[in-house]
């Protein structure tokens, strides 16, 4: 008898790497990536953003996004997503 593996893939169509905003109890998908490293730098831009405007933050009584990577499925995402802009928690977008 012969037996077969299961064949592993490396990269899955289905398996993506999303930046995501947190403030407070609102957690969004601020944009979705194919691989770690384009997420994590996103990621590091977005902070880069944030820290940029934190003096008006604190001025207006804005909460600051946190932002973190994780995986997500492609099914996973919302039916009506759209990236969501570095700056958008200042127009409300968050």
């Amino acid at each position: 008898m012969v037996e077969f593996a299961p064949e592993k893939r490396k990269h899955s169509d289905d398996s993506l790497w999303a930046v995501v905003a947190i403030v407070g109890r609102v957690i969004r998908i601020a944009e979705v990536f194919p691989n770690r490293n384009a997420a994590l730098s996103d990621q590091a831009w977005r902070e880069a953003e944030v820290r940029a405007y934190s003096g008006f933050l604190e001025r207006t009584g804005q909460n600051v996004p946190r932002y973190t990577v994780r995986p997500i499925r492609r099914t996973d995402l919302p039916r009506r997503w759209k990236p969501l802009p570095a700056l958008g928690f200042l127009n409300g977008n968050l």
